[in-house]
């Protein structure tokens, strides 16, 4: 049964305080306690949202915390409306960490057990009533883009402590280093459409429509972890980190107490969470300004922080300064916005939902705020006040709006995408003043921008470092047939406005045909596809960090590892030239790996590929229904990992082994210090994962942990992620199950058999002396092998290769560079690591195959 740590202590806390003072004790209190106690003793656990938000409410205002037993507010629910199903709104990224219950996550994941948490999570709603919408990320906001740059480096700092930890006690930190295994955001999606849940991706960061969701379904609550939802004029937050499943209880925090506290009405609320700093707002904006609200504040209480009575001193600022001179001063002459008007304007709208408005945008200055090349329209004061559920007792005496859709039929949520902000990639002209690669055209005499095309051994033009801030045509997308204009600069227009309270009006996506573009926006937000829509509308994508050690130089990050792969994805999702010289679309790719400062995306082209009978077009691969257009989507998907050769190999083998094999063969044809020793473990855990259940898995002990074997597991389970992109762009070719990582990976059994293999044991020991695997273990292992071979790449074991070389498996030779966008293959040459931090050009030496 799932238990969350925080529900042991509560209820332990409750029996030691009643058998100590034969009380009970508020219950409040007790939720504030650890509201505030979690944050403060884990900081990577943070919340995010408004900065210090959450201390505050623990430490100063515990009232604002309320228990509530979800059983009952469901019961209530549906008592005053009869046929409304009681409803909760999930925002997913905020709960992966408190979902993954697995005492095991360094080893690349223990998915079989995640999938029986998730199961069971979902399984206790269900009993009693109460339905869940789940929701995703589907894309990082452009104005966001600093706070996940920050937050990425950050995690890259822990995974640096984390290797550390390995390398001097060969055990698994604590769980106060706790990192989420990669891949869990896309898997968790997957888990829960396999479970019949409702699971819907943002177009834009998810609490936005998360909210909306929440409010435009009158739910019981939203439950996450992130202050914004204090904020937004929506239907209650509950913590997920509060949340005791065994008794369906957990905190509600109340926004309307909130207000009571500070002095402030719940519209002030934005206009607050501005000023403390957000993921919007940098927190050292204004923080001058909050030293001299601090300063004039006669009410500084001496039993609280500096960071609370700062809060307490803005707020006063807002209730007894601006709110008298509100409607007859612009905001911009009773703050200090200066040169951050704009971006300041735009935090505060971003809090405002459908048919919400701001009384802080007065008639006089209400219009369109541009930034990042985005319209933010801000509309006229409300003539209306949309009713939103209010927490006004902590007896669970809610107050519940009517629901308007019995039904809940809606597929797509309702949101205005207030905060996508997408730029689109644009390949630099020559007057960019920009650092980029240069190499010598031999007919024009004229040097341009090139990488190395690692399958054609051709070098193509390439865009590189995009430091230029240039001007993008902004023109009518024929789907969303909505205006946009430019501006490069922050700035408010005296315009019209839009009576809707907050509206993005977006760029030109990198597809123009509507029914292209509707068909991968409907799979994005229904969860159905992994960043197909971001490619064909914005041209931008991300991948955060995985584990791998910056200090190993034999294992090439897993951004370069796939990257080919992706741009063949490219290739057939924007177009390429025939030749693969030509300029064309550009992909931006924010991906985490060692060495990159992610102060620039890399730039990366298609890289044309070759599929037996020509490259099908979108419409083919994504419409047509009859067996041939089948056939040509598998054959797309093989000619993307460039297995196109292996297609009789491949198809032969049966589900779920035949996309881990293309995993493999992919990997060791990629690789070149992958060993034999390494795909037998890899193969031999498929083959006992398939016989052994939750319990076993969960009761599996190793020896120590490696972190060549740590790194390896995260290396297959990219792949998988890479592989559900390739399945998606392709129309969908394999079941989703064939590669979801329940059904072939195992952490902990990966290791394992990592572990004896390494230290030479038998085929038939890695086998569990399991006679019936040993034919299908063979007939795998020569499927890789030989297809391998077909590449010049032989597999060989790791006494065979040391006999070659000396030392550690390093770099041999010297034959080719990294641009700035990747370490790309040349000839017979591998992608390897960056060797220095912040640089982002670099000469290598390159690995030699045996």
């Amino acid at each position: 049964m799932w238990e969350d740590p925080s529900c042991v202590l509560t209820k332990n806390l409750w029996v030691l305080n009643s058998v100590l003072f034969g009380c009970a004790w508020d219950y409040t209190l007790i939720a504030a306690f650890f509201f505030f106690f979690f944050s403060r003793s884990f900081p990577r656990f943070s919340v995010m949202g408004v900065r210090g938000l959450q201390g505050f409410v623990g430490s100063t205002c515990p009232h604002v915390c309320t228990v509530v037993d979800l059983k009952e507010l469901a019961e209530k629910h549906r008592t005053r409306y009869p046929g409304c199903i009681p409803t909760i709104v999930v925002d997913a990224m905020c709960c992966l960490r408190y979902w993954y219950t697995p005492e095991s996550w360094i080893c690349g994941g223990q998915w079989r057990e995640y999938f029986s948490a998730l199961r069971e999570f979902v399984k206790t709603f269900t009993a009693v009533g109460i339905k869940l919408v789940f929701f995703f990320d589907g894309m990082v906001e452009q104005g966001k883009r600093d706070e996940w740059v920050r937050r990425r480096l950050r995690n890259g700092r822990e995974i640096a402590r984390i290797f550390h930890h390995l390398k001097t006690h060969r055990e698994q930190p604590g769980r106060n280093m706790f990192f989420i295994p990669s891949g869990l955001a896309i898997f968790t999606r997957f888990a829960l459409k396999t479970l019949g849940q409702e699971t819907l991706c943002s177009l834009q960061e998810a609490d936005y429509e998360v909210a909306s969701y929440g409010l435009q379904h009158n739910c019981l609550g939203i439950l996450g972890e992130d202050t914004d939802y204090l904020i937004y004029d929506t239907c209650p937050y509950l913590s997920i980190s509060e949340l005791c499943l065994e008794t369906l209880s957990t905190v509600m925090l109340c926004r309307e107490k909130l207000c009571e506290s500070l002095g402030l009405q719940v519209m002030d609320l934005p206009l607050l969470a501005c000023l403390l700093g957000n993921d919007v707002v940098p927190e050292g904006m204004f923080e001058s300004f909050r030293y001299r609200c601090l300063s004039s504040y006669t009410s500084v209480k001496e039993n609280i922080n500096k960071k609370a009575n700062m809060i307490l001193a803005v707020s006063d600022h807002i209730s007894k300064v601006l709110h008298v001179h509100q409607g007859e001063k612009a905001l911009e002459e009773m703050l200090p916005l200066g040169p951050n008007k704009a971006l300041f304007y735009k935090g505060v709208a971003s809090y405002l939902l459908p048919g919400q408005n701001s009384p802080w945008f007065s008639q006089k200055f209400r219009g369109e705020i541009t930034l990042n090349q985005q319209v933010i329209s801000v509309g006229p004061e409300p003539e209306v006040k949309q009713e939103v559920p209010m927490c006004t007792e902590p007896e669970f005496k809610q107050e519940v709006p009517m629901c308007t859709e019995p039904e809940f039929k809606q597929e797509v949520p309702m949101c205005t995408e207030p905060d996508s902000k997408q730029e689109v990639p644009m390949c630099i002209d020559s007057d960019s003043k920009q650092d980029i690669s240069i190499c010598t055209d031999p007919e024009s005499k004229r040097e341009v921008p090139m990488c190395t095309d690692p399958e054609s051994k051709q070098q193509v033009p390439m865009c590189t470092e995009p430091e230029v801030k240039q001007e993008l045509p902004i023109g009518t997308g024929p789907e969303f047939m909505q205006e946009a204009s430019i501006s490069t600069n922050l700035e408010v227009k005296q315009e019209d406005p839009v009576a809707m309270g907050y509206e993005i009006r977006q760029p030109v996506t990198m597809v123009s045909d509507p029914e292209i573009l509707q068909i991968a926006r409907t799979h994005h937000v229904q969860g159905e596809s992994y960043l197909v829509y971001n490619i064909v509308s914005s041209g931008e994508i991300e991948c955060s960090n995985t584990l791998e050690d910056e200090l190993d130089q034999a294992l090439p990050s897993q951004a370069f590892i796939y990257r080919p792969v992706r741009q063949r994805v490219y290739s057939l999702l924007l177009g390429g030239s025939e030749d693969g010289t030509s300029t064309g679309p550009t992909v931006k790719e924010w991906f985490v790996y060692p060495g990159n400062p992610l102060k620039h995306p890399d730039l990366v082209r298609p890289l044309q590929m070759t599929v037996p009978g020509g490259t099908p077009s979108l419409k083919l691969l994504w419409l047509n229904q009859e067996p041939e257009a089948q056939a040509q989507r598998l054959e797309t998907l093989l000619a993307c990992f460039n297995l196109s050769s292996s297609k009789e190999e491949l198809q032969a083998i049966e589900s779920p082994f035949r996309a881990l094999c293309c995993l493999l063969i992919y990997l060791f044809v990629q690789v070149d210090t992958l060993c034999l020793e390494d795909l037998q473990a890899f193969i031999a855990q498929a083959l006992c994962l398939q016989g052994k259940s939750t319990a076993q898995l969960i009761n599996l002990q190793l020896d120590y942990i490696n972190p060549r074997a740590v790194q390896l597991g995260s290396l297959l389970v990219r792949g998988l992620t890479t592989l559900a992109l390739v399945n998606s762009a392709c129309g969908f070719p394999w079941k989703t199950n064939e590669f979801m990582p329940w059904n072939v990976f195992d952490g902990k059994l990966f290791h394992q058999k990592y572990l004896h293999s390494e230290k030479g044991h038998s085929v038939e020991v890695l086998l569990e002396q399991n006679r019936s695997r040993l034919t299908k273990f063979h007939n795998l292992k020569a499927v890789v092998c030989k297809a391998c071979l077909k590449e010049n790449r032989r597999i060989v074991g790791r006494a065979h290769w040391d006999s070659h070389h000396t030392g550690r498996w390093g770099r041999q030779g010297s034959s080719s560079h990294r641009t700035s966008s990747g370490y790309i293959r040349s000839g017979q040459g591998q992608p390897w690591r960056n060797q220095g931090p912040g640089s982002r050009q670099h000469e290598h030496d390159q690995w030699r195959r045996y």
